[in-house]
């Protein structure tokens, strides 16, 4: 008898470019079983997505060239990924900042500092299904 195939892990791709928060992010988000892969800045995170097709990417809002409001945008306009759930990740908590977020394309929002105890299982509530 074959062993039964194992469940494939969630596949989250983290796009910051503060170390600790991509760090802190990763950590959690492995514990709970997800396969994670992290980018410091828009062209990392575009190889990564290439490569490992993530199921969800968490996005800091604020990064190094493109920012991740530029990138939500191109990753809705390419059909590959329209469907692909984008979460700001982010410590913009100020009025209407969440709703800029979303008309960028962002799926969701999690503001900065993160609640260790519930992170993963907020990421995790932005998938499908």
């Amino acid at each position: 008898m074959s062993p039964s195939p194992q469940p494939m892990s969630t596949r989250v791709l983290i796009v910051d470019d503060n170390a600790m928060n991509l760090e802190l992010a990763s950590f959690l988000l492995e514990a709970a079983g997800c396969d994670v892969h992290g980018a410091h800045d828009v062209p990392s995170a575009r190889l990564v997505l290439h490569h490992h097709a993530p199921d969800l990417v968490l996005l800091d809002i604020q990064l190094p060239g493109v920012d991740g409001l530029s990138f939500v945008s191109e990753l809705k306009a390419d059909e590959r990924w329209q469907a692909l759930p984008v979460v700001a990740f982010t410590a913009y908590a100020m009025k209407g900042d969440e709703q800029k977020m979303r008309a960028a394309g962002c799926d969701g929002y999690i503001a900065k500092p993160i609640d260790v105890g519930q992170f993963a299982r907020q990421v995790l509530n932005f998938l499908p299904g």
